[in-house]
């Protein structure tokens, strides 16, 4: 007895797809979506709860700041000079430290061609020398080699250099508080290798505080590109 095999065809959309198919992908796609939806309101409510601790963690990260102790040498790195220079100021009066070392900056352009008609205008180590003189810190103290600097990195190997000539065994090292981490950890990369002791502590003449900075358009750009330059001295020197 002969049977007739009848063909079964599945239905198909107007873009030739089979209708099951089609469904199953809408679904996949819903899915999809609603988990995306979900993730972000999740997403939303745990960013508005959590959002003065997070921005808080964000500031205290940048800060390092050891417990003071006397060391060999106080290093202010270049830059803002009065919040760091009155650091130093503070740390050489408590007799943290005999010397204090400042590198001198590169020119900035330009700087040759002013001098030729502003004989006495002043580099940022003039300024530091001149609050050094107002808080009668004696300029013997004042250490500063010829080379100059142009970044952090710059600054930790001639410190390095320097510290090594001297034979010293332990160095402060006073940056701004925003500053702070990146400076230590460029430090550390540099003195790996050595027996050198290096203490942070940053300047609280600085009035960056880590509980409100994002109200204050100052300390929110100073921390925006603080982080750019921690991340590029990670990837870069690998800090």
């Amino acid at each position: 007895m002969d049977y007739k095999k009848e063909t079964v065809q599945e239905k198909t959309d107007e873009l030739g797809m089979p209708e099951k198919l089609d469904k199953r992908k809408k679904v996949t796609r819903l899915s999809i979506y609603k988990w995306l939806l979900f993730l972000f309101i999740a997403l939303y409510f745990v960013l508005t709860f959590y959002r003065i601790p997070l921005l808080t963690a964000l500031g205290r990260y940048l800060i390092v700041e050891h417990t003071p102790e006397k060391a060999n040498l106080i290093v202010c790195l270049a830059g803002k000079n009065v919040e760091r220079s009155l650091a130093v100021v503070d740390a050489y009066r408590k007799g943290l430290a005999p010397y204090i070392f400042m590198a001198k900056k590169s020119k900035p352009d330009g700087f040759d061609y002013l001098t030729k008609s502003v004989k006495s205008y002043p580099t940022d180590f003039d300024l530091f020398t001149l609050i050094m003189e107002g808080f009668q810190i004696p300029e013997k103290v004042i250490l500063s080699p010829d080379d100059r600097v142009s970044n952090t990195l710059d600054e930790a190997r001639l410190v390095h250099k320097f510290v090594l000539d001297k034979g010293f065994k332990s160095i402060i090292v006073i940056t701004s508080l925003t500053h702070s981490r990146r400076a230590w950890l460029t430090f550390k990369k540099v003195f790996k290798d050595d027996d050198i002791k290096i203490i942070s502590l940053p300047s609280h003449y600085q009035l960056f505080n880590p509980k409100d900075w994002w109200t204050k358009r100052k300390y929110t750009k100073e921390l925006i590109f603080e982080y750019q330059k921690l991340i590029y001295y990670k990837i870069a020197y690998l800090i």
